[in-house]
């Protein structure tokens, strides 16, 4: 199973850069970042710093959307970093939920996204994409360039998407239940497409706070430092429930549940620990989205998920215990997953 760490571009971004170097030094392979133009600062820059202090980390977005950019310039972007640090670039996409509401602007459609996939995909690989008419290539691609997409999805069309189109599906949330389900999703409609399902990357991201036991208190403090996770997913929960009803086939009753209580998002609190936006957030949703404990529960969960086709855990850093998170993977828990 690969590892990565998802942090927010907060400034100072040497610390963001330091903590993505901290965490290759502990086995982890993938450094991804938040991508909100309005909330935090610009990642692609720091990116390229990322890069220049790493030696294998293959860095992205989780995750960035069709709309705060034009599509040649996403593109350019990432196939400039892979020019010039080898293919260590992954672009992950999505309705952009943050990026786009905090501006004023609802957030993408499918099918603006399925667009979006193939022009930037195409053109970070140095091949011909059409621009609504316009037919285009970047001339300074050398051979063998490569640009994955990576999707996240939670709806039935939009896991139904990421099978036919996407080179690997995000799923933020670590619930055993929801991985399983969602995995077959994606799964199936890459077989129904005629993809081989096994070319999909699988990767689960969320928060993981490791602790010295499993005393009340210190479980106590770890789910509060990880509850505004439920309240970042119920966003687009509440997208799923005004779209297919509280009830529904077409999402199971396991992610929905929970929002009834919901009520404003201030998005200048987004992803952060003690969002007060998020106390309708259970204690049992946090046990069932997030990784918390000591680090045996960590390689119990991570072991499961891996049985479910998982290939990659992301861990979101946002709390207290961001170092100390970091070197407890790097020292007991990714060995132990790893053998």
């Amino acid at each position: 199973m690969d590892f990565g760490l998802v942090l927010q571009t907060d400034p100072p971004a040497s610390r963001v850069i330091s903590l993505m170097k901290r965490a290759e030094r502990n086995g982890f392979s993938y450094g991804w970042t938040f991508d909100s133009a309005v909330l935090w600062q610009e990642p692609f820059v720091i990116y390229s710093q990322i890069l220049a202090n790493t030696s294998k980390l293959t860095v992205g977005p989780m995750v960035t959307n069709p709309g705060t950019r034009t599509w040649e310039v996403t593109a350019s972007t990432f196939a400039t970093l892979n020019d010039m640090f080898g293919n260590r670039t992954v672009c992950g996409i999505g309705r952009g939920d943050s990026a786009m509401r905090v501006a004023g602007r609802k957030p993408n459609t499918l099918a603006r996204i399925s667009e979006a996939m193939k022009v930037i995909r195409a053109l970070g690989r140095g091949e011909e994409a059409d621009l609504g008419g316009t037919v285009i290539r970047f001339p300074w691609i050398r051979p063998g360039a490569e640009l994955p997409v990576w999707m996240a999805a939670y709806g039935p069309k939009a896991l139904k998407m990421t099978g036919e189109e996407a080179d690997g599906f995000i799923l933020q949330l670590a619930d055993l239940y929801l991985t399983e389900y969602m995995v077959k999703a994606v799964k199936g409609a890459a077989a129904a497409a005629g993809r081989d399902p096994s070319e999909v990357r699988i990767c689960v991201a969320a928060p993981a706070y490791v602790t010295a036991d499993d005393s009340p208190e210190a479980l106590a403090h770890a789910r509060e430092q990880c509850r505004w996770f439920g309240g970042m997913v119920g966003n687009h929960v509440a997208d799923l429930v005004a779209k297919y009803g509280e009830h529904s086939a077409a999402v199971p009753d396991e992610l929905t549940d929970y929002i009834k209580s919901r009520q404003a998002y201030d998005y200048a609190h987004h992803g952060r620990s003690g969002n007060p936006d998020t106390e309708f957030v259970p204690d049992e949703i946090v046990d069932r989205f997030c990784i918390v404990g000591p680090p045996e529960k960590h390689i119990e969960k991570l072991n499961a998920l891996r049985e479910l086709g998982v290939d990659q855990f992301a861990v979101y850093d946002m709390h207290d215990a961001q170092e100390a998170t970091i070197d407890a993977y790097g020292s007991k828990v990714i060995p132990a997953v790893n053998g």
